[in-house]
């Protein structure tokens, strides 16, 4: 018996246009989105369009890289001064098991002590 395909996560539905988002960056692998409960002043979703439900999951360095160098040009092209994290599973505050990186920044006179995103 085949398991039923798991619904599409709400970045897959993001990335179909089937839930609007403010889109600040895309290219063919990648897109990026404002997030809808900012934890900053800017707070940009950098999101891959291939779906691996954790960081963990990539086991390419290749694959791995590039979500990092996305996140940099992004993030670079909002703030001179950032911070990326990426949450790792529901212990480590992951809400949408679709793996992203959190773009922060925007903070007068720098981030907050043990600011979490």
């Amino acid at each position: 018996m085949t398991k039923p395909a798991a619904p599409p996560t709400l970045f897959e539905r993001i990335i179909a246009r089937e839930i609007p988002a403010e889109i600040v960056y895309e290219d063919e692998g990648y897109i990026a989105i404002k997030d809808i409960a900012p934890k900053a002043p800017v707070h940009l979703l950098v999101i891959p369009k291939t779906l691996s439900t954790r960081l963990d999951e990539i086991s390419d360095a290749a694959t791995l890289g590039q979500l990092y160098l996305t996140a940099i040009k992004v993030a670079r092209q909002h703030l001179e001064d950032y911070r990326l994290v990426v949450n790792v599973g529901k212990g480590g505050g992951q809400e949408v098991f679709h793996t992203h990186i959190h773009v922060l920044g925007g903070w007068e006179g720098g981030s907050p002590v043990g600011f979490g995103a």
